[in-house]
């Protein structure tokens, strides 16, 4: 049965991606579970409309951060978290923190994708994290605190 992916599911498809799946697995799993649907010819006409919208919106917001690297790099940031004694965080601080500080702090729209963060940090102390947007990048401070 050909599908269209709805969303990435690990070893199968990725996002809006057709591919032929056996009917069992489609029928039973993707499709109620919403992670797929039957690929008629008006589901992949709207697939490919939504997926230009899509790129185009992650074009302008690229073009957005691309302006704003400079202040991004001027800048620094600070996540309060809850600690032990010797500093170790209870919680690691993930992407999704640091971008919700950048718009809170900085009034800046960042995508997760677009921080290059390894691991979570999971010490206080302070800490410089690159922002990468296409061949550009800049390193924003982040300070993290005990609370």
């Amino acid at each position: 049965m050909k599908i269209i992916f709805l969303k990435d599911v690990p070893k199968k498809g990725k996002k809006y991606e057709v591919k032929d799946i056996s009917d069992g697995y489609a029928l039973n799993f993707l499709i109620p579970n919403r992670l797929a649907e039957a690929a008629t010819k008006d589901a992949v006409k709207r697939v490919e409309m939504i997926q230009s919208q899509d790129m185009t919106v992650r074009k302008v917001r690229e073009d957005l951060l691309l302006k704003s690297l400079q202040k991004i790099s001027e800048s620094s940031i600070t996540i309060s978290g809850k600690a032990n004694e010797k500093g170790h965080l209870f919680a690691g601080v993930h992407t999704v923190e640091i971008v919700a500080e950048v718009k809170k702090s900085l009034h800046l729209e960042l995508d997760p994708e677009f921080i290059i963060l390894p691991k979570p940090i999971k010490e206080v102390g302070e800490y410089k994290i690159e922002i990468k947007v296409q061949d550009k990048s800049a390193v924003l401070k982040v300070v993290i605190q005990k609370v």
